[in-house]
C-alpha cells in the first residue's frame, strides 16, 4: 500500500517468467485454501518481494497471467495480458548529498538517517538555498474555507509543514487535497522550491528506521514527463519525529506546541523561520521496464457487456531492501499478494458461477503502486477501452483479513450511487458497513483507486471493518508497527482470518454481480466533491444520470 498520507516520506521516495511455484491446483480444497495457496505463491521468497522492474515482478506477472486464463479471462491488449510501460529509478547518492540549517550565519549540518531522509522523487542534481517557512498543514481547500498558503510569499522558499488537516474537512476531501499531485500543484504556482514535512506522533504508522531503510531503495517515476505530476520541486525533506524541533529553534512555537494545537483541533499559525536551508542533491538515474496484467471476461448482455466493472489490486511490492533480523526480502503478503490473490478467486466464482455478469469485468493486477500508484495511473490514462465505460473500480490493498469478516469498510461510499448496491450485498450476507474509524490516515488516495477516481470513474476501496478502540483496531495497530513494509510482513506467523478471507470474497462477487447486472450504471452523487471529475457518460446509455 502507498504511503501517501501518514508516512509520506516513503510515498514519496520510494513479459511473464518464470514461474516460481506450482499455482495451487483447480479444485483443491474450499476458497480459503486457494486464497491463501496463491498468497503462498506470491509472497513466497522465490518472488524476491515482487519489486517494479524485477526479475521477481515478471514472474509473479506470468502467474497471475496464466491463472487468468484458466479462468476464461481473455487478453484485452495486443500485447496479451501484458500492459508494459517504460519509467526510470531514481536513486538518490547519500555520499554526494547533504542538508543543512544555516542561523545568524552558523551551518548546522543534518544527518542522514538520523535527522531526515531526503526524497528520492523530487529533485534533480544540485544545489538548493532557501528561506524556510512554517504553513501549518500546508493544505489549500479555498472552496471550504481553508487555505494554508492564503497570503504567504512562497517564491524561492521552502516549506515546513505538519502532517494532518482540519477535523471539519470532510476526510475524502481533506484525502484529496493530502495528496501529493495535489500539495505540489499548489507549492509550484506559488513559486516554492521544496518542503520539510514535519510527523505527527499521534500518527505515525512506521517506526523511524523502517522509514530510513525504505529511503535507500531507488523511488520509479515515468520515463514520459508529463505523467509526473508529484515531481517539480527542487528538495523534499522528512524530519525525525525526535529531531523535528531542530526546524524551529528560535521561532514563535516550538514543535510540541505545533503537535498540540493539531492533536486538539485548533488553528495553526503560519510565520517565517529564522533558518535557511542548503542542501545538495546527487541522483542516479537509470532506465525500468514493467507491466501491468490486464484481463477481461466480457459480459453477457449485447448492450452492457460494452461497459466494464474494474477490479483492481497491485501486484508489485517493494523488493529487496535493507536488512531487518537477518532477513532482506520483503515479501508483501498481505501488501498486496492477499488482495491480487482475492482477485483470483473472484475470478473463479465468477468463472463458475451459472449466470454470468451482464456486464464484462477487468481485472487489473498493476504496477508499481509502491512508487506512487504509477501502473494504476498509467491503465486509468491509457486504459484499452474508453474510460467513459468504465462504470466502477473496485480496489483491493491490504483489506486485512485478521478476523472474522463480519463488517467493511468501504472507502468512497459516501461518494456515489455504489453505495446501494453495497448496502443490499451487505444486508443479505449479513455484513455491517462501518464508516471510516480513522479519516486522518488519507486511506482514499492512498492506493489505486484514486487513480480511476481522478477519471471520473466512481470507486470503492475495501477494508476488514473496526472502530476505534477495539481489539480488531489493536491488532491492526500491532501489524502495522511490526509488520507493515517489513521482511515480516510473510508467510510465517501472520494473524490471518482464513475463513474471514474466503467470506470476504464472496462479498466481493457478489458485490461485483450487483453492479455488473444492474440496468443503469453507478454515477456521483449531487453532493460529492468528487463530482467534477465525472465525464458525460456515452449518449447510448438510457439511464445515465445527467452530470
Amino acid at each position: 500500500m502507498n504511503r501517501v498520507s501518514s508516512v509520506a516520506a516513503l510515498a514519496l521516495f520510494v513479459s511473464s517468467g518464470a514461474f516460481a511455484a506450482e499455482p495451487p491446483a483447480s479444485g483443491s480444497g474450499g476458497s480459503e485454501d486457494r486464497w491463501w495457496k496463491h498468497v503462498e505463491v506470491l509472497a513466497s521468497d522465490a518472488m524476491e518481494g515482487r519489486d517494479t522492474g524485477s526479475k521477481g515482478y515478471a514472474t509473479a506477472a506470468g502467474y497471475v497471467s496464466k491463472e487468468l486464463a484458466a479462468l476464461g479471462v481473455r487478453p484485452m491488449l495486443k500485447t496479451g495480458f501484458l500492459q508494459p510501460m517504460v519509467l526510470q529509478s531514481r536513486r538518490l547518492i547519500e555520499s554526494k548529498s547533504s542538508v543543512a540549517l544555516v542561523k545568524d550565519g552558523k551551518t548546522l549540518p543534518l544527518v542522514q538517517g538520523e535527522d531526515v531522509v531526503l526524497s528520492s522523487r523530487q529533485g534533480d542534481n544540485g544545489t538548493v538555498d532557501a528561506p524556510l517557512v512554517f504553513v501549518g498543514y500546508g493544505l489549500s481547500i479555498p472552496e471550504l474555507g481553508h487555505d494554508d498558503f492564503a497570503g504567504l510569499d512562497l517564491k524561492g522558499k521552502v516549506v515546513v509543514l505538519l502532517q494532518g488537516g482540519p477535523g471539519n474537512i470532510p476526510g475524502p476531501v481533506k484525502s484529496h487535497f493530502s495528496s501529493w499531485s495535489e500539495r505540489l500543484k499548489v507549492l509550484k504556482a506559488a513559486g516554492a522550491v521544496g518542503y520539510v514535512y514535519l510527523q505527527n506522533p499521534k500518527m505515525l504508522e512506521l517506526p523511524w528506521e523502517r522509514i530510513v531503510g525504505s529511503s535507500k531503495s531507488p523511488t520509479v517515476v515515468f520515463a514520459d514527463p508529463s505523467l509526473n505530476d508529484s515531481r517539480g520541486l527542487k528538495v523534499a525533506v522528512v524530519a525525525n519525529v525526535a529531531q523535528s524541533q531542530k526546524w524551529l529553534e528560535g521561532a514563535p512555537h516550538t514543535y510540541e506546541e505545533l503537535v498540540a494545537l493539531a492533536n486538539e483541533d485548533k488553528p495553526l499559525p503560519k510565520f517565517d523561520l529564522p533558518l535557511r536551508m542548503k542542501a545538495k542533491l546527487a541522483f542516479d538515474v537509470k532506465p525500468v521496464k514493467s507491466m501491468n496484467v490486464v484481463g477481461v471476461m466480457p459480459g453477457t448482455d449485447p448492450v452492457l457487456a460494452k461497459e466494464y466493472v474494474v477490479l483492481s489490486a497491485h501486484l508489485d511490492h517493494v523488493g529487496i531492501g535493507e536488512p531487518v533480523k537477518g532477513d532482506r526480502i520483503y515479501n508483501g503478503a498481505m501488501d498486496n499478494a492477499s488482495g491480487v490473490a482475492a482477485l483470483l478467486e473472484v475470478a473463479r466464482q465468477l468463472h463458475d458461477q451459472q449466470e454470468k455478469p451482464k456486464r464484462s469485468v477487468v481485472f487489473a493486477l498493476v504496477t508499481g503502486e509502491e512508487k506512487g500508484l504509477l501502473g494504476s495511473k498509467y491503465f486509468a490514462s491509457r486504459p484499452p477501452v474508453p474510460i467513459t465505460s468504465i462504470v466502477a473500480d473496485f480496489n483491493l490493498d491490504m483489506f486485512m483479513p485478521h478476523w472474522p469478516f463480519t463488517s467493511v469498510v468501504a472507502h468512497g461510499k459516501d461518494e456515489s450511487s455504489l453505495a446501494v448496491q453495497l448496502a443490499e450485498v451487505a444486508a443479505k450476507l449479513d455484513v455491517q458497513v462501518l464508516p471510516d474509524p480513522e479519516p486522518d490516515r488519507n486511506l482514499f488516495v492512498r492506493s489505486d483507486q484514486y487513480s480511476f477516481i481522478r477519471e471520473g470513474v466512481p470507486a470503492l476501496f475495501f477494508k476488514f471493518g473496526y472502530t476505534p478502540g477495539s481489539e480488531e483496531q489493536k491488532v491492526f495497530k500491532q501489524w502495522l508497527t511490526e509488520r507493515y513494509h517489513a521482511p515480516s510482513d510473510d508467510l510465517t506467523q501472520q494473524p490471518v482470518d482464513h475463513a474471514g478471507a474466503a467470506r470476504f470474497i464472496t462479498f466481493l462477487t457478489a458485490l461485483t454481480n450487483a453492479v455488473a447486472d444492474a440496468p443503469g450504471r453507478p454515477y456521483w452523487n449531487d453532493d460529492s466533491f468528487f463530482r467534477r471529475f465525472a465525464k458525460p457518460a456515452p449518449v447510448t446509455d438510457p439511464d445515465a444520470k445527467p452530470e
